[in-house]
């Protein structure tokens, strides 16, 4: 994955970034709000590691896919339907349901 994956999804990430650096935590992640220099930073200081270290651990850490809790998340996904626009027929709409495919209010399991 490449940082951009990161910043554009930066607190779908705070599972994985505490998984990786348990030093971290949410309230500061959310200042630094997907900025590498100051997600190095702050990194370096909580675990008390130079910041070399940190941007060797942060590019083995970009080398692994992305996370899937990231993949699932809301606006992942509507970016994802948003490109699939170029695989849907003229007059329909990307985001409209297919009826197709059923209603999940229809299951009965409700």
């Amino acid at each position: 994955m490449k940082w951009h994956h990161v910043q554009e999804n930066w607190s779908a990430f705070y599972e994985a970034i505490i998984d990786k650096w348990p030093e971290a935590d949410e309230a500061d992640l959310d200042e630094v709000d997907g900025d590498q220099r100051a997600f190095v930073t702050y990194l370096a200081e909580a675990t008390g590691q130079e910041p070399a270290e940190i941007r060797e651990e942060l590019r083995e850490w970009l080398v692994g896919e992305i996370p899937s809790d990231v993949v699932m998340d809301p606006v992942h996904d509507n970016h994802s339907i948003a490109l699939s626009a170029k695989f849907v027929g003229e007059g329909e709409d990307e985001y409209s349901d297919d009826a197709r495919f059923g209603d999940d209010s229809d299951r009965g399991d409700n």
